[in-house]
Parts: C-alpha cells; structure tokens; sequence
C-alpha cells in the first residue's frame, strides 16, 4: 500500500472510503491553509467553518472531481465559501430577529453575565407565550426554526402574506410591551 503522505489529494479521498486515515491525512494538509483563509473573511466565526467544512467535505468527498492534477485544496475552499455565506446569512438573520425583539448581543463587561445577556428574559418568554397561538406558532417557526415565510405558509396552508403579517403583528405585540415587564 502507498504510503499516505506521498498520494495526491484525490487519491486520499477515493482511499478514505475505506480508510478513514486517508482523510486525516487530507484534512491535515489542508486544515491549516482552509482555516486561515476563512479566518481572513470571517474570524469570529473561523474555527467553527474550518470545522463545518472539513464535515461537509467528509460527508460528500463521493461528489470530488479531480480537476486540479489530483489537489483537493480549491475544492475544500469552495466548500469553506459556502459554508461562511451560509453562516454570516444565519447570523444575519438571528441579529435582525434579536433586534424586532429588543434582545441585546452586547458582549462588554464581565463575561458572568454573557448568559444573561444572550438569553431571552423569562418574562420574554411568558410573553411570546401570551401571544395569540396564530401568531405565536408563526412566530417561532421564523425566528425558532429560521423559516422563510413561503415555508411558514406552506406549513400553516395559509398564504405568505398572511404568515408575514402574523409575524409582524407578533413582534409587535413584544415591542409595545413596556421594557420592566420584559
């Protein structure tokens, strides 16, 4: 058997069907070079989608295609571009849901409190749970679950409209709540 530091990165791959070796041994020419190139374009979150990427690159390393004379590299950076589009979308989305509800992601001061801060209040909760179900179930599948709102419809067999104003009205139900109660 070939010794593995001396295979091209598309021979590891095909070899890591049956021998998971052969993909640490790619994933060890690679992790360093993947890691700071997503750290470059999104360091907060770089270990997680060097991570993130390394899986996905594990779970679909069937779908390789070797058109870089037997280098993985571009693939695993493609797979990386993905990945970070993916998370700062998500991020995106999470920040503007945290904000229609007065959440604060403010990370100063002591790191105790960190808890505090990123978790919604009890009282929030109670409130969410106040509101009327229609509103509440919509609520949650787009902030909870990150539905778009074709996807709320669908699952509710109302229109999409109507899911977008089911959310908006919920949120702003929360945000006419006098601060104290929250």
């Amino acid at each position: 058997m070939e010794n593995e530091k001396n295979r091209t990165d598309a021979q590891l791959i095909r070899a890591s069907a049956g021998d998971a070796a052969a993909f640490g041994e790619l994933y060890a020419r690679h992790v360093e070079t993947v890691h700071h190139w997503v750290a470059r374009r999104a360091p907060h979150i770089a270990a997680d989608v060097t991570a993130e990427t390394f899986a996905a690159a594990w779970l679909h390393r069937r779908r390789f295609r070797d058109r870089r004379s037997g280098s993985a590299l571009p693939w695993l950076l493609g797979i990386a571009r993905n990945v970070v589009r993916e998370s700062l979308r998500k991020d995106a989305v999470e920040t503007r849901a945290r904000a229609r509800i007065g959440v604060s992601v403010d990370l100063g001061g002591e790191i105790d409190d960190v808890d505090d801060r990123l978790s919604p209040p009890i009282r929030l909760a109670d409130a969410v749970d106040a509101l009327p179900p229609h509103e509440r179930t919509a609520l949650k599948l787009r902030i909870d679950a990150d539905l778009p709102y074709s996807d709320i419809a669908q699952r509710l067999e109302i229109p999409p409209a109507a899911a977008r104003l089911r959310v908006s009205r919920a949120l702003r139900r929360l945000a006419l709540l006098p601060k104290e109660e929250l």
